[in-house]
């Protein structure tokens, strides 16, 4: 089987498994009564998901580590790797940040902080730890601590700097990711649209095993969207936005292609920044004029659109076919 056609054969397979455990995963879920619970600050017409399923993210996590193992293991067996050991790299990173997703799931559902979730310290805290991990992986074991400046045929690396500059980037799209999982399908669109720029890119590269890694998540990310379109039957919730979206960031670490990582992940970028901005000049107007002003109507940005009256699948349709169009730019840059 050529590298391609196995490619497509793990999203594919990927996909199939997804679809098939995420009914069971409802029934388990919705036995447990683990529904999503809406702010009362958030648009009005949010308030008809109250109660809708969360934590969909194991829908995600488990087949892509089921085959991501299974696989390795064939390969210490057979005379050819199908993945390669490098790829439980990004693989432990969405298992453990998964797991602080989880954490604050039930923290939010279940928990003595019912509605809040987890301290945002100490979740900070414990994505640092991950982070930092993850770092010192790809600095000492993969050597990965190359940039690649698109459009220029520029390749240095940045010594020490590359643990912060690593940290950042992986804590960063991790709650970017989280900030974007507001509407039916959209962080789900989005991830699955940046995994399959990058895993282009590690074909280009010739890194096959990782190519192998980000389809076999973009199979899954289609599968839970399955379920996840709008109306959506179940939520992807912390517990897989948060490990999405820092796996994301390995990945575009392992290729060397971090630079163009904000073009191909324009979307969460944006939603983050608006975010900041928002509170910002909230901030800044309360201090000179003693009350705080806005930017947009609403934060995350995509709630400022549907305030603006765009329907949710608009706003969901638009945001994807922006994150298309810039993750084909990003791709194009990677290998100019």
């Amino acid at each position: 089987m050529t590298q391609a056609a196995l490619t497509l054969a793990l999203a594919g397979f990927s996909f199939l498994l997804t679809v098939i455990w995420g009914p069971p995963l409802l029934r388990i879920l919705r036995n447990f009564k683990l529904g999503e619970l809406i702010r009362l600050e958030g648009p009005e017409r949010h308030f008809s998901k109250l109660g809708t399923p969360t934590m969909g993210g194991v829908m995600i996590v488990l087949p892509v580590a089921l085959i991501t193992i299974l696989l390795n293991a064939a390969s210490l067996l057979g005379p050819t790797e199908v993945l390669g050991l490098s790829v439980l790299l990004p693989l432990g990173v969405l298992i453990l940040f998964s797991l602080i997703g989880v954490a604050d799931d039930w923290q939010s559902l279940r928990g003595h902080r019912r509605g809040e979730g987890m301290r945002a310290r100490t979740k900070f805290f414990l994505q640092l730890i991950v982070a930092f991990g993850a770092s010192y992986g790809l600095y000492h074991f993969l050597d990965a601590p190359h940039l690649y400046m698109p459009g220029f045929n520029i390749d240095f690396t940045v010594g020490l700097w590359y643990f912060p500059i690593a940290m950042v980037l992986i804590v960063g799209f991790s709650n970017a990711v989280n900030l974007t999982d507001g509407l039916d399908g959209l962080a789900g669109l989005i991830s699955a649209t940046a995994f399959a720029a990058y895993g282009g890119i590690a074909v280009l590269q010739g890194q096959v095993y990782l190519a192998h890694f980000c389809f076999t998540l973009v199979g899954a990310l289609f599968g839970f969207l399955w379920f996840n379109v709008h109306p959506a039957e179940l939520f992807m919730g912390d517990t897989g936005s948060l490990g999405l979206g820092a796996t994301l960031a390995v990945v575009a670490l392992m290729t060397g292609q971090w630079a163009v990582l904000p073009i191909i992940a324009i979307i969460p970028v944006s939603v983050t920044l608006s975010v900041m901005i928002q509170v910002g000049y909230f901030k800044l107007t309360k201090r000179l004029y003693g009350e705080g002003r806005r930017v947009f109507k609403m934060t995350p940005l995509h709630h400022h659109f549907e305030l603006s009256g765009w329907s949710e699948t608009q706003v969901v349709q638009r945001f994807w076919l922006i994150s298309l169009m810039a993750a084909m730019i990003g791709v194009a840059l990677s290998v100019a």
